[in-house]
């Protein structure tokens, strides 16, 4: 039996497939650079890319993993997370903060201290790294929580600062005094280990020096002639961060109920309900990653509660104007982050939330005044109406109403070509009807 074309296939695989993969996916060097860029607040898509450019460094053995910052701080749970990860990590991790006028402050600043090598460009700032609690309502901690959080803080930043060098008082003081330092305040005070104008004045004086690591270990950096290789964010980490942004997502969160309150007032529009379907499970994605006061979402669902009783019980007003206070309040609350670059700035939540809240007003006006209106069809429709009558009506006769010939009967005769108006509509479709004078409404 011949086996020609199995072997091919086995060539394929084993020869041909493997050099295409070369020619079209080169691998990278295994003493390469690589560089991410930092350019947004500390929360869990930051966490990731960094945790997972620690990873692809560590696993393609590169020589340094430079970390441009400029980061007004963030979350302390991802903070963390990016620092054990930096702590544990095979390849030595610098932290530059650059561009000029660029800043690594509060968890940056945590950052920054943590990494094997900590680097600033001229024009910089860091520090200003003191703890902001915040409670479940959205409310400053009381100063016996602050106080605890603010030690736990400093206790950390000494630990890091004395395992890698730095100077602690300095550190410490960004802490408990927040403190901030410019490029030049940091170098002269032994918080950082240079100030670099670029990447590759960073690989130029660090090539050949030997660093100490976390566990007290020395490494010799090797880095001359090493391509600096960018490791940009997946497709899936840059639409994570743009829906995180607290902005659009709390603009997410009321178009969603918006549309899904039009959606079930008027059953069958569909588009509504299907944008504000989108938009709301978008804004709860974003959610996952901001910080949440449910207190505040709680306080947002109440005033669309408001407006919806509204059309039930006539309040003259009062459930209208709850509703309002209630959804600028819950607003304000919504998210209880420590910086305000995660927190839904207020010249987007006044106008949204009143905007929001006069479009429900107006929505609900319309219901009720749909509910008070005349009906036009029906038995309903024919009450009040005016006519005239074909015939005598003595008691009975023909009259003319609604554009149709109908039965009538009247309590007193009415003669022939006089004007009517219905005042009952039997079952069997005969009216009854009185005699109305021309000018009777």
């Amino acid at each position: 039996m011949s086996d020609g074309p199995f072997y091919n296939v086995i060539n394929v695989k084993k020869i041909i497939l493997p050099w295409l993969a070369v020619l079209f996916f080169p691998p990278l060097s295994s003493a390469a650079v690589l560089k991410i860029t930092v350019d947004a607040a500390i929360h869990p898509v930051t966490s990731e890319y960094i945790r997972g450019a620690i990873d692809r460094a560590d696993r393609e053995q590169a020589s340094l993993l430079i970390m441009v910052l400029n980061t007004p701080g963030g979350l302390d749970t991802s903070m963390r997370e990016i620092i054990e990860k930096i702590l544990a990590a095979k390849t030595p991790v610098a932290a530059y903060v650059s561009p000029s006028g660029a800043r690594s402050a509060s968890a940056g600043f945590f950052i920054g201290i943590a990494c094997d090598l900590f680097i600033m460009a001229p024009g910089t700032n860091t520090g200003a790294a003191h703890p902001v609690g915040i409670s479940m309502t959205g409310q400053a901690m009381d100063k016996t929580q602050e106080d605890k959080v603010t030690h736990d803080a400093a206790s950390y930043i000494r630990t890091l600062a004395e395992k890698r060098g730095r100077n602690i008082q300095m550190a410490e003081d960004a802490v408990r005094k927040s403190l901030s330092y410019t490029e030049k305040e940091a170098m002269a005070g032994g918080l950082v280990d240079l100030i670099a104008t670029s990447e590759q004045e960073i690989i130029d004086y660090f090539d050949q020096k030997t660093i100490r690591r976390f566990k007290g270990e020395s490494q010799v950096l090797r880095l001359k002639n090493e391509p600096l290789v960018d490791v940009p964010m997946s497709s899936r980490q840059k639409f994570l961060l743009t829906i995180s942004n607290p902005n659009l997502a709390y603009i997410l969160l009321m178009l969603g109920l918006l549309g899904l309150y039009f959606e079930f007032a008027n059953p069958g529009a569909i588009l509504p309900g299907v944008l504000g379907g989108i938009s709301l499970l978008l804004a709860i994605f974003a959610f996952q990653i901001l910080p949440i006061n449910y207190v505040g979402l709680i306080l947002i669902l109440l005033a669309i509660a408001m407006f919806v009783l509204e059309v039930k019980v006539h309040s003259y007003g009062v459930l209208s104007i709850g509703g309002i206070t209630a959804m600028v309040i819950g607003s304000m609350m919504l998210v209880k982050a420590p910086i305000p670059e995660l927190r839904p700035s207020l010249k987007i939540i006044i106008p949204v939330a009143l905007g929001i809240s006069l479009i429900l007003i107006f929505l609900v006006t319309l219901v009720i005044r749909a509910h008070l209106r005349k009906a036009t069809t029906g038995k309903e429709g024919l009450m009040g109406e005016k006519g005239t009558a074909l015939t005598d009506l003595a008691p009975e006769g023909r009259v003319f109403v609604h554009g149709e010939y109908w039965q009538a009967e009247a309590d007193t005769p009415i003669v022939k070509g006089s004007p009517i108006k219905v005042i009952k509509v039997y079952s069997h479709l005969k009216l009854r009807v009185t005699k109305a004078n021309d000018g009777n409404k």
